[in-house]
């Protein structure tokens, strides 16, 4: 072979070579396709979580057709409905009596019997009245009981219902027929002729039991920003409590300050031009104060979460499980989201984990803002948790879930992907140690959590609900807020009341205070309350008579009383209080979960306030009470439009009856005072404005449950860290070399408003 011919052959082979590496490498920056595997099984549970599903669509068509042939009485839709129709105005789950629940989950007993509980306004009636009904049974109901004076004690007034959204609108409609007597004036102040001006409620609505008066702030409304930051100084008080439309009036007008009788009264002094006006000019969107649109382009995308190997937990219809964890969610249109039966590996701790109310109390040199106190429950914490954004909201692989709710219409409405359940790896150890004396070596494991998040929007603010699960066995609840502030017109003292954040614009004071239900039931239903904390003792000390050291020791104390049991806000509490069993663990120690509170919450309203019953749980930080089927909430939703007669007053829960080895509830609030300032604007950031609390193990294993988890890693010096068999961190250069799944982005939040 001549030596050309070996050139050439050789040449050959080293490109064939070079084509290779090129391809290798290429199929090195395109990875593979993350491939999915099934979570790990968890125990079969057949369904039993089922006994906690919020209504599906079906069953909630099927109560609204039964209600409408079998009472007897004509119903109009509540969206088109005026306050002297009748109508139904809400259906949601009845959720059934503990003792019926537990002895069909826990002691093979009959399922409860699937029913709804039905709201209707009847105001066509000689005594107009607010009904309640239980429906059942679902899917298919047969019958039905009015339950008003067995819940309540008495009927309900009529007054006392929420607005519905029909009300609103001829209400605005009133506001908008009055402001045309006053165009020149508009003209003046607002650069509009008052269509373009958006209308905000205020509540409660008057000053005692049968009031429906309502101060009403107006707005500049630039189409596609945040409206509540740009007051003009125009408010009205209007008086809609007649159920004939038509003898609504406006009482009151204030304007920069001062107060009128009418519009024409407002427009008389300005022509007369004896009534200061601030001229303002419509904005324009790209300049409009708080206006949300990005300020530059879009950069390179961030970090990415997500699972190489698919979701490691399961949800079934209502049912999650995740790593020892089983969790039945739902969501209330009213409270908004309520977990049951959540168990740790096969044990439960807590039957109903849910919120209650989410109260926004504000202050103002305006009548709308000094006499806000929004009670958001009564206007709906989860029917207003809207659809969430993929990727933002929540991690975009995270599970979506569908609500369907059933509020003043006939036709049930669906909010798509308004809950998701992800995995969320928090980059921090859950717990570590690196030792290095006597032995080498390392042992860890990453705090994974498992999240459950529903975003209320409640008019201007946002609320994210965090329901949290780790790997511990601690359960976490957390509530951040954001969205835009409310806002006043600023004049005069002004700044006594908030801080100037913008040309015209007062971000005023307000508190924002969150109150849960917490049903423990730790080793059992049977708890008692233990609190524990640090006093010094001084003494000789025992090796040095002459000298003495100060000593600190446990302080151990049972609760015995509710009213014991009742910590009031803001002072200080035991720095330990745990919800024990009467069954030690492996130490002799009683098996307890310790609750844990974050929470810098403002001042509660003073007790001689008239209206300070109906929020009367805001008095306590915490508040221990017996767990009785006649009190399965806090508040109700009529509570905010007459709190001077609360329908229920939390206060009376507590009457100091014993909590010793009793089936205890935990009501704890948590809040925080909020002065808006320049770094508000467009909106709160979640930084520094999340509140809540943990219910941790205390004792109630022998050690740490982690231990147990698959993700522990853990090796010595005399071990070869770099091999997959030793060191699962090893194995994530091979195992998380893949590009994960992205479905298409979707959004449809705006279709069901």
């Amino acid at each position: 072979m001549s030596l050309k011919t070996v050139l050439i052959l050789l040449g050959l082979a080293l490109a064939t070579i070079f084509a290779l590496v090129c391809v290798l490498l290429t199929r090195e920056r395109t990875p593979r396709r993350c491939q999915q595997l099934p979570p790990e099984q968890e125990e079969s549970e057949d369904g039993q979580s089922l006994v906690f599903a919020d209504l599906t669509a079906e069953e909630l068509s099927q109560v609204v057709r039964y209600l409408q042939g079998h009472l007897g009485v004509p119903l109009v839709e509540a969206s088109r409905a005026k306050p002297s129709d009748n109508c139904i105005a809400s259906v949601d789950l009845q959720v059934p009596a503990k003792a019926e629940v537990l002895r069909f989950l826990d002691a093979g007993g009959a399922r409860p019997a699937r029913e709804a509980l039905a709201v209707l306004y009847f105001g066509e009636q000689p005594e107009p009245n607010i009904t309640e009904y239980v429906v059942g049974p679902l899917p298919t109901p047969a019958y039905h009981r009015d339950v008003t004076v067995q819940r309540y004690g008495g009927r309900l007034p009529y007054h006392r219902r929420p607005v519905t959204g029909k009300e609103y609108t001829d209400i605005n409609a009133l506001v908008r027929r009055e402001l045309k007597k006053a165009p020149r004036f508009l003209t003046a102040c607002c650069d509009s002729d008052g269509t373009n001006l958006a209308i905000l409620t205020t509540a409660p609505r008057g000053f005692k039991s049968g009031d429906r008066t309502t101060w009403f702030v107006l707005f500049q409304d630039v189409a596609g920003t945040g409206y509540y930051l740009s007051p003009v100084g125009l408010e009205v008080l209007v008086d809609h409590g007649d159920l004939h439309v038509s003898r609504w009036q406006l009482r009151k007008v204030f304007y920069n300050g001062r107060y009128f009788a009418s519009t024409e009264d407002l427009e008389r002094e300005f022509v007369a031009g004896v009534l200061e006006v601030i001229r303002l000019k419509q904005p324009q969107a790209d300049a409009v104060l708080g206006s949300m649109r990005p300020r530059h382009p879009p950069a390179s995308p961030g970090p990415v979460q997500f699972e190489p190997q698919g979701p490691r937990y399961r949800v079934r219809d209502n049912h999650i499980t995740y790593q020892g964890w089983s969790i039945a969610f739902g969501m209330s249109p009213n409270s908004g989201p309520r977990l049951f039966d959540i168990r740790y590996r096969g044990e439960r701790i807590v039957y109903e984990l849910s919120l209650q109310e989410a109260l926004a109390l504000y202050g103002s040199n305006c009548p709308g803002g000094m006499s806000t106190r929004y009670l958001d429950g009564s206007f709906g914490i989860g029917r207003f948790a809207y659809e969430l954004v993929r990727g933002l909201d929540c991690p975009y692989t995270a599970t979506y879930v569908d609500r369907h709710y059933l509020v003043e219409t006939d036709t049930p409405k669906t909010n798509q992907n308004s809950l998701c359940i992800f995995e969320h790896d928090s980059s921090l150890p859950l717990r570590r140690h690196f030792s290095d004396s006597q032995s080498f070596y390392y042992g860890g494991l990453r705090k994974n959590t498992l999240v459950i998040r529903t975003i209320s929007t409640l008019i201007n603010y946002d609320y994210i609900w965090d329901f949290m699960f780790h790997g511990s066995g601690a359960v976490e609840v957390r509530v951040h807020a954001t969205g835009y502030i409310s806002s006043s017109f600023f004049h005069g003292r002004g700044t006594d009341y908030g801080n100037r954040v913008g040309p015209h614009t007062l971000g005023t004071m307000h508190l924002h205070h969150i109150h849960y239900k917490v049903d423990l039931d730790v080793d059992g239903q049977l708890n008692s309350l233990e609190t524990q904390d640090m006093e010094y003792e001084f003494l000789k000390d025992p090796w040095s008579t002459q000298n003495t050291i100060e000593r600190p020791y446990l302080r151990r104390e049972r609760l015995e009383t509710e009213d014991e049991a009742a910590f009031p806000l803001n002072v200080p509490m035991p720095r330990y209080l745990s919800f024990v069993s009467p069954n030690p663990n492996k130490w002799e120690h009683p098996r307890s979960y310790r609750l844990q509170i974050i929470s810098f919450a403002g001042k509660h309203l003073p007790t001689s306030s008239s209206m300070e019953r109906s929020i009367s749980w805001g008095r306590y930080q915490l508040a221990v009470t017996r767990r009785k089927e006649e009190e399965p909430t806090s508040t109700s939703i009529y509570n905010q439009n007459d709190p001077w007669t609360p329908t229920v007053t939390f206060a009376d829960f507590i009457n100091n009856e014993t909590i010793t080895n009793e089936d205890l509830v935990a009501w704890i609030t948590v809040g925080f005072l909020h002065v808006p300032h320049a770094e508000d604007v467009p909106n709160t950031v979640t930084v520094g404005n999340g509140v809540g609390f943990f219910l941790r193990p205390y004792n109630y294993f022998n050690e740490d449950p982690s231990v147990h988890s698959p993700d522990s890693v853990y090796f010595s010096s005399a071990q070869d860290v770099g091999a997959c068999g030793v060191n699962p961190l090893a194995c994530l250069s091979s195992a998380a070399t893949c590009a994960p799944h992205l479905p298409p982005f979707h959004f449809g939040g705006f279709l069901n408003l």
